[in-house]
């Protein structure tokens, strides 16, 4: 079976939708026989990355019950990998730089364009000549991004089937010189032989970016699956003005890890009795193939 992987942002706690992805990825890696899954560490941005909330949120995973197998592999550790594939792409002329402001690219991109979807990047900067290059730079950084030049991209997705999406022109190095999430997702998966990647289905959207993005650096492929966000009673993402939605909150609650292992198994309609035991009961009785789409409303343990 694949070898899979989950990838958390050490910025703060995680929350019941954080874990239940967590969850999924692991019933996931583990059915069938399966025992690979691998962590990663999102800790690019370091103005954001902090380790306290990594060192939370590892505790709360392994309190759940969510083990991980290999090396943990830290993207702050990992620059020198970015940057071979950056220069890679530069070295076959399929990356220009890009000197728009956010507002700028906020109106390039709200204006209808032939053959990109609502909100894509229209090219701006990827004919501009050496002299308005140079004449840019002088006032603002430049961001690189791919010469993607709206090629069209179709995959199967594992929970939401097929999916035909057209790719943009998109960033792979912020204008900070951080290299981009995409970028640093691909280069990252390579590396840790990863063959499936399992998340929340807000990312599905940008999943044609990342496959396009492989073939163009020569990396093999992965399988993907989408998994169904979790959402507060107005249908929006969980935050922590949602009330008690981390696992420390919960504790204090009353409600320890069993239970809340328990309940998020009821919310993908797998037995919360079984989950009482751990992750591993529930492998009877979860078929990936059968996974709801659509949103989940958090009603608490």
């Amino acid at each position: 079976m694949p070898i899979g992987r989950y990838a958390p942002s050490p910025t703060g706690d995680l929350h019941v939708g954080n874990l239940r992805t967590a969850m999924l990825a692991w019933l996931f890696a583990h059915h069938d026989g399966a025992t690979e899954l691998r962590l990663r560490i999102d800790d690019l941005d370091p103005a954001t990355a902090r380790l306290e909330h990594e060192h939370r949120q590892l505790a709360d995973l392994d309190d759940l019950g969510i083990t991980f197998t290999g090396d943990v592999l830290r993207q702050s550790e990992r620059d020198e990998a970015y940057r071979h594939a950056i220069d890679r792409l530069h070295r076959h002329d399929l990356t220009y730089p890009c000197f728009c402001s956010r507002r700028e690219i906020r109106e390039a991109a709200s204006a209808p364009h032939v053959h990109l979807p609502e909100g894509a990047y229209p090219g701006t900067c990827r004919d501009l000549s050496s002299t308005e290059r140079a004449r840019r730079a002088e006032n603002r950084p430049a961001a690189v991004r791919l010469r993607a030049d709206a090629v069209e991209v179709t995959f199967t997705d594992g929970v939401h089937g097929l999916t035909t999406t057209v790719v943009d022109d998109f960033v792979i190095q912020r204008n900070d010189g951080v290299p981009a999430y995409n970028l640093a997702s691909v280069v990252d998966d390579a590396t840790q032989n990863i063959e499936e990647v399992v998340r929340g289905d807000d990312l599905l959207d940008g999943t044609a970016r990342q496959i396009h993005l492989r073939e163009r650096l020569g990396l093999p492929a992965v399988r993907h699956g989408h998994v169904p966000l979790m959402v507060n009673d107005e249908g929006k993402r969980l935050a922590k003005r949602d009330g008690a939605v981390t696992l420390s909150d919960l504790r204090e609650l009353g409600h320890d890890a069993a239970a809340v292992r328990a309940a998020l198994a009821a919310s993908i309609g797998l037995p919360a009795d079984a989950a009482q035991a751990g992750l591993a009961a529930l492998l009877p009785h979860f078929d990936p193939n059968a996974l709801a789409i659509g949103p989940t409303v958090w009603s608490g343990c």
